[in-house]
């Protein structure tokens, strides 16, 4: 296993001579206005946005886009209601198409290779749907793209039936762009503050580039435990389990991130993502009396004193006296407490990641933070962290099952 203190060293090279994309990604706010004036376009104009696009081109928006602020009376603009359709069942398309009006409705079509089959598929679905209901010449003003430059058949798709293209920045992996266009554009048709997203992220890179030692870096210290364990302990997989529900997709992100960048030549551990408390009743009796070969990170914050108080009036039962005059949140606050000491009591390798406040800042440092983690683990592991191999041989082989179906 390889050093994590020469790992962010290595990264912090990267980050003073610009050779990490990502890095400078999240250090410039440069694209943040046209794609301000996108979004904006698309909240005047629909009510509906649906973003095609599978994978990361679809999961870091997902994560962005549950943190979108609740409307205030008056103040709030209008936002549209945001779609991801990750997948191709013909039904989950018929059955959306059914609640939405084509004349307010827009489209985010998100691929990197401008090639992935799914999203292709659904592209050209939805114009053909599209275009019956708009017409050939209005159709078009309903769609922009996001792909790499280049010879790619989404970009020039696109650009034949006139459909905006933006640039996806080629040297950024799908997992690793949620903080590109790719996630931040629809973040911001859902009242997200890009900038501040940024700037979160980028004090974890900062950090990095600042730091002498592993231990002052959180996230070398999460790779250090994850790989540690993996190799010494047999623990194989890796547990995200978020006590805020607007953390839920956020944990799928994560499980993508940490299984396709970390999974090859037989080495990396499983992630699984969960949600507390409605895990509590679901997984954590496996987790505290099944195999102990997991690795827990539960992400909490202070509830205590949030919520709606439970009246005393309304509990008249002996069994339920300890809610009497409690809030929501006192109930969330003791859960995250007990789930904590019970793993550890249980000698369940866990950490906990406290915040005070999820917003914008907060996520977009959640999301470097684990990127970061992932990528360091990669170093230790002596894999690659951009690449997936394996996934392509995948590809290659639908490919060739579609050209030998017989078309009627």
């Amino acid at each position: 296993m390889g050093c994590a203190t020469e790992s962010i060293h290595k990264l912090a090279d990267k980050s003073n001579s610009n050779t990490q994309p990502l890095f400078g990604l999240v250090r410039t706010c440069e694209d943040l206005e046209t794609l301000e004036t996108i979004a904006e376009q698309y909240c005047e104009f629909f009510d509906h946005v649906i973003v095609l696009g599978t994978g990361g081109s679809s999961l870091g928006g997902q994560a962005l886009a549950a943190l979108a602020p609740t409307p205030r009376p008056k103040e709030a603009v209008a936002r549209p209601a945001l779609h991801f359709m990750a997948n191709i069942d013909p039904d989950s398309f018929e059955r959306l198409f059914q609640k939405i009006e084509p004349k307010r409705t827009g489209f985010l079509v998100i691929s990197k290779s401008g090639s992935t089959a799914e999203t292709m598929a659904q592209f050209i679905y939805c114009m053909d749907v599209f275009r019956k209901h708009l017409g050939q010449d209005k159709f078009a003003n309903h769609f922009t793209s996001i792909t790499e430059p280049g010879h790619r058949p989404l970009r020039e798709m696109s650009e034949t039936h006139g459909i905006n293209v933006i640039d996806h920045h080629p040297a950024i992996g799908g997992r690793y762009s949620a903080l590109s266009a790719t996630g931040m554009l629809p973040a911001m048709i859902a009242g997200l503050d890009g900038e501040a997203l940024r700037s979160g992220a980028a004090s974890l890179v900062d950090l990095i580039t600042k730091s002498v030692s592993a231990r002052d870096v959180a996230p070398a210290v999460g790779a250090v435990l994850a790989v540690g364990l993996a190799q010494y302990n047999g623990i194989t997989a890796s547990v995200l389990m978020p006590y805020i529900d607007r953390l839920e997709i956020f944990g799928k992100w994560y499980c993508q991130l940490w299984a396709e960048s970390l999974g090859k030549d037989g080495k990396g551990t499983t992630p699984i993502d969960a949600l507390g408390t409605v895990d509590q009743h679901s997984q954590l009796q496996l987790y505290l009396d099944g195999p102990k070969d997991k690795f827990f990170t539960l992400i909490i914050s202070e509830m205590i004193q949030k919520g709606g108080l439970l009246p005393k009036d309304l509990i008249n039962l002996p069994e339920l006296a300890y809610l009497a005059g409690r809030g929501v949140g006192d109930l969330m606050a003791a859960e995250q407490q007990a789930t904590i000491e019970t793993l550890v009591a249980r000698n369940c390798p866990t950490r906990v990641l406290e915040i005070r406040h999820l917003d914008e800042y907060t996520l977009g440092a959640l999301m470097m933070h684990f990127m970061l983690e992932t990528i360091i683990a990669a170093d230790l592991m002596d894999v690659n962290p951009f690449n997936q191999p394996a996934v392509e041989e995948g590809k290659v082989l639908v490919r060739k099952m579609m050209n030998e179906q017989n078309v009627t």
